[in-house]
């Protein structure tokens, strides 16, 4: 399958720079797996198209301060950071930019007692770096760092909250989980009234999310990897769900990703690690059953993955539809449910 067959073509305009005022305002886009059957609707309403004894999955992860610009120690040239994954206390693989001279053993400056020396070369041109710092990295971070928005927002944020979801509690991100961006704690209360139930799971979503595919074939991309961890309560939960004939509602594609990695013969087990799962059509799912999620960038792994669920002619037939009716896309865009 080719990856060209995924693609569409998006105004400029459309693409989000900032989130709306009201989380819960978004526009809410219900697509029909099975008929591509299209209605409209406002967020806040998805309450009425879930039902009691239905279980909600979130993520819980949280964004970090992940960017940071700093110093070469020996030039004074300028630099920039891009946390990835945590290997250890204090080492991290990280985008370096400009990075091509930033050979082992090199050294860069960051301000209020953080450095850092490179280690090693790794995986696509990336750096293994050792940092140098007085107290918790976290503290530190959050003085220096900066938010690391997508490659697609310009706009600089007024509140880094708005970047994060309302439950986010486990820092790990890259980026954040954003169809969790629309819901709201009243909204989280609202479905716990009407007996849905709610679990949280953690993924740390890396850039890979934003990385160009580059191979023409479905099945030659690479799928980087990322942790998750869900713990045997959610596992337990998500396990009665389906016993009883209940739907899995996923809140965005780490949501997903990470329940049918820990899924074995239609069970979730509980666990932490690592996956690189790829999901792309004809992908049967063993337990996700309706999708909450954004719009996607044309010819990515996540416009993939929607597509396994929907179909691909539905889905890209709904975005036709959502460019057509002005949706906002990406990740302070509004919000679809495939259902």
């Amino acid at each position: 399958m080719k990856i060209s067959t995924f693609d569409y073509t998006l105004p400029q305009e459309l693409i989000a720079q900032s989130p709306i005022a009201n989380r819960d305002m978004s526009r809410l886009m219900l697509l029909d797996k099975k008929t591509g059957e299209i209605k409209h609707e406002v967020f806040k309403n998805i309450v009425n198209y879930i039902n009691e004894g239905d279980c909600v999955v979130f993520n819980d992860t949280r964004v970090i301060p992940a960017r940071l610009f700093g110093t070469k120690q020996d030039t004074g040239a300028k630099i920039e950071f891009l946390l990835l994954n945590r290997k250890e206390t204090d080492v991290w693989e990280v985008i370096l930019k400009p990075g091509k001279r930033a050979k082992a053993g090199s050294r860069f400056v960051f301000g209020n007692g953080l450095s850092a020396t490179v280690l090693d070369v790794v995986n696509e041109g990336n750096r293994l770096v050792k940092f140098e710092f007085d107290g918790l990295f976290e503290n530190v971070l959050e003085k220096v760092g900066k938010m690391p928005l997508p490659p697609y927002i310009n706009k600089s944020l007024d509140d880094n909250e708005r970047y994060q979801t309302v439950y986010s509690c486990n820092n790990g991100s890259a980026a954040a989980p954003t169809a969790g961006l629309h819901f709201t704690d009243e909204l989280l209360d609202s479905l716990q009234k009407k007996g849905v139930k709610k679990v949280f799971l953690t993924l740390h979503v890396g850039l890979g999310t934003f990385r160009p595919v580059k191979a023409e074939t479905v099945d030659k991309h690479k799928m980087h990897s990322e942790y998750y961890c869900i713990d045997e309560a959610a596992a337990q939960t998500i396990n009665e769900t389906k016993a009883n004939g209940k739907k899995v509602i996923a809140v965005g594609t780490t949501s997903v990703r990470t329940i049918e990695s820990v899924a074995r013969q239609g069970v979730v087990k509980a666990g932490e690690g690592q996956t690189d799962i790829f999901i792309y059509p004809p992908y049967k799912f063993q337990i996700i059953d309706k999708l909450i999620t954004n719009f996607h960038l044309p010819k990515s792994t996540l416009l993939m993955l929607v597509s396994a669920l929907a179909g691909r002619e539905n889905v890209l037939s709904a975005y036709e539809n959502a460019i057509a009716e002005k949706y906002r896309f990406f990740s302070f865009g509004d919000a679809m449910f495939i259902h």
